[in-house]
């Protein structure tokens, strides 16, 4: 285990932090658009899966992670888009981050392809019944949808993925290395629940109410 010795080399300004890097390149400088381009329309198009990132009132802060079939973003035109909102666990962090600060930023991956697409906005929450049903699988439709008015559009490059080799069939890691989630959320919460019944129960969920 790693041990913070002191707080002596804390970066604690602007300044300080300026000092450790270089300059930005004039490609990284110039690579944000306020605007859905094709090229970050395709990508949202490829995309099953995202991370959008909220914060409170206070300051805190909260990512949750979304995913459906390619294409379950709806680009609304160049500057919104909408993301279902689907059954979860009834915590609604991020619903209810974006009713207090509606400042959300959004970043998409598409398995095979290590760069990626950030989105940063302003977001609101609607039940727009002509929207929500445009979002319906099997014919459910979701209760809400999340909708991003877009302030900024960047294409981040691959570097973090291929440090992570996180499209690496040889880097999978086998379930079995961690325990099951009833037997990791038993034993972080202390609560005094039979196992099988826990486990029963997430089988359920992820059977009967994924939409």
């Amino acid at each position: 285990m790693i041990r913070l010795m002191s707080d002596s080399h804390a970066i604690d300004g602007l300044p300080a932090l300026l000092g450790l890097f270089g300059p930005v390149g004039a490609l990284a400088a110039a690579k944000s658009i306020p605007r859905l381009d094709a090229h970050c329309r395709r990508f949202i198009a490829l995309s099953p899966f995202l991370v959008i990132g909220s914060t409170d009132r206070d300051g805190r802060a909260d990512t949750s992670p979304k995913g459906d079939p390619p294409g379950f973003v709806h680009v609304i035109d160049d500057r919104t888009i909408a993301i279902p909102d689907r059954p979860g666990n009834n915590r609604i962090d991020t619903l209810r981050n974006i009713v207090e600060n509606p400042e959300v930023a959004v970043i998409f991956f598409v398995p095979g392809i290590e760069e990626t697409l950030r989105l940063n906005g302003r977001a609101r929450l609607t039940t727009d019944p002509d929207l929500r049903a445009t979002m319906a699988v099997g014919g459910k439709v979701p209760a809400l949808a999340i909708v991003v008015e877009i302030r900024e559009a960047y294409l981040h490059c691959a570097k973090a993925l291929k440090r992570g080799r996180l499209w690496d069939p040889a880097s999978r890691v086998a379930r079995d290395a961690m325990p099951s989630l009833g037997r990791m959320v038993l034993d972080q919460t202390g609560l005094a629940e039979p196992l099988a019944a826990v486990e029963a129960r997430i089988e359920q969920s992820y059977r009967d109410r994924l939409y």
